[in-house]
């Protein structure tokens, strides 16, 4: 083994897949073999593998300016546009743009953000955050004290109550409803639970609520309908702001722009963006925040001398020239559109999966979606092994998934994926499963 200390993997069991390079949906490994990508990477590769137009655009601003930082009054063209751009495309009021390098430091920019804004404007109590059970927001130290997965939890001391984190209920209903009630009542209950949290802490302890419109790692969970009317009407009573975690669902994956659209989030106060916004081809990641967040931050700032946050990375020239051509070329070839489209025809083909007594519940939207795996469906008691089994079995057969919240298989492909690859992909996820079974 090499001397590499592997990301999210079992110590024991690194370097099992060697990928040697990518084209269009599919990656090859060393052998030459061809796997359909259908978790886009890890949720991110938009436009597939080996876009010419973007690696040019990539290679022609390393030519032009390989590095520049924005630290103490210099800036550059490319992060200026890309940051204009996504003001004017978020559906965050008069936003405000500040840029990292993942999801996670993004994460980490919103935590502190709303240290100084509160502490700024004479708050400084209302600092705790409230996330989800399953939630899944990053691996740094403050991002990771948001995450609710065991696995991302156990053996890392993560600074919860230093950090003010509150947890309420995730909105799975195929797992967390009581017996014999119905969507609408276990969205009550929930949202009731979330309001009782809210008002047994004290509101004007409380800075943020956390959320992932539609989840990824956590078993790409849609919450029943009228599940987010009802919280967002409880935050605003509360005067708590709605942080949309959109590094998963942003830019088309969900069947909409935002994965706020497609959920019918209204105007958060937050949001976060990685992965896709850059197609993966350059590390990239935006913290957005409401300008009226923003101002006060102008006269403390000057007050200290300094706005004291900030990465030698932030705003890298060729990143934002990577996110500006990739976000051009959504634009300019449809891929909204097509996402959209094609995401339909993949849950119809999902939907199949139904007529399989192990697969207890069919998810998603757009172009995300999974298959939760049980034992029996009486019981709903999780196959974790026949995920992992069939996820192997998807390999074997030219297909990368990914085993997700123990007994789910979690779908992602890229967005530029036609209806014949659906059916492609579809085959062999059928033939793994049924083989695996």
């Amino acid at each position: 083994m090499s001397a590499v200390i592997y990301p999210t993997t079992n110590l024991t069991a690194t370097e099992q897949l060697n990928i040697a390079r990518g084209e269009g949906i599919y990656v090859y490994d060393q052998q030459g073999k061809r796997y359909l990508e259908g978790m886009a990477g890890l949720w991110c590769t938009g436009l597939g593998y080996g876009n010419r137009e973007l690696i040019d655009a990539i290679s022609g601003a390393l030519e032009t300016l390989s590095f520049s930082h924005t630290f103490g009054g210099k800036t550059h063209q490319p992060v200026i546009d890309l940051a204009d751009k996504l003001a004017a495309m978020v559906p965050t009021p008069d936003a405000k743009v500040f840029f990292g390098n993942s999801g996670s430091d993004a994460n980490d920019t919103h935590i502190k953000l709303l240290h100084y804004y509160f502490d700024i404007i004479g708050k400084p109590e209302k600092r705790k955050i409230i996330t989800r059970e399953r939630a899944y927001h990053g691996v740094t130290v403050a991002a990771g004290a948001l995450t609710s997965l065991p696995a991302n939890l156990a053996h890392f001391d993560a600074p919860l109550e230093a950090l003010g984190i509150l947890r309420t209920d995730h909105p799975h209903y195929y797992r967390g409803a009581l017996p014999g009630e119905s969507e609408a009542e276990f969205v009550e209950r929930i949202t009731g639970n979330l309001e009782r949290l809210i008002v047994a802490e004290g509101p004007e302890t409380i800075a943020a609520f956390i959320a992932e419109p539609i989840t990824g790692a956590s078993g790409v969970i849609v919450p029943p309908a009228g599940y987010y009317e009802k919280v967002q009407a409880i935050l605003k009573r509360y005067d708590i702001l709605f942080w949309a975690d959109e590094v998963i669902t942003g830019f088309g994956r969900t069947g909409h722009l935002f994965g706020c659209d497609t959920m019918n989030i209204q105007q958060p106060d937050m949001m976060t963006f990685a992965k896709q916004l850059s197609s993966a081809y350059y590390p990239i990641s935006a913290s957005i925040i409401r300008g009226d967040l923003y101002e006060p931050m102008v006269e403390a700032s000057a007050q200290v001398g300094v706005f004291g946050h900030g990465y030698t990375y932030s705003g890298h020239p060729v990143a934002c020239a990577a996110a500006l051509k990739t976000l051009e070329i959504y634009e300019r070839e449809g891929i909204y559109q097509h996402a959209a489209e094609t995401g339909a025809y993949l849950q119809q083909r999902l939907a199949e999966f139904a007529d399989i007594e192990a697969v207890g519940e069919v998810r998603g939207a757009g172009l995300i979606g999974a298959l939760e795996l049980v034992e029996d469906r009486a019981s709903k008691a999780p196959a974790a092994d026949l995920a992992k089994r069939t996820a192997q079995a998807c390999q074997d057969n030219g297909l990368i998934v990914r085993n997700v919240a123990g007994n789910a298989l979690a779908l992602c492909p890229p967005l530029v994926i036609t209806r014949d690859q659906v059916d492609e992909m579809i085959g062999t996820l059928r033939a793994s499963l049924e083989q695996s079974l």
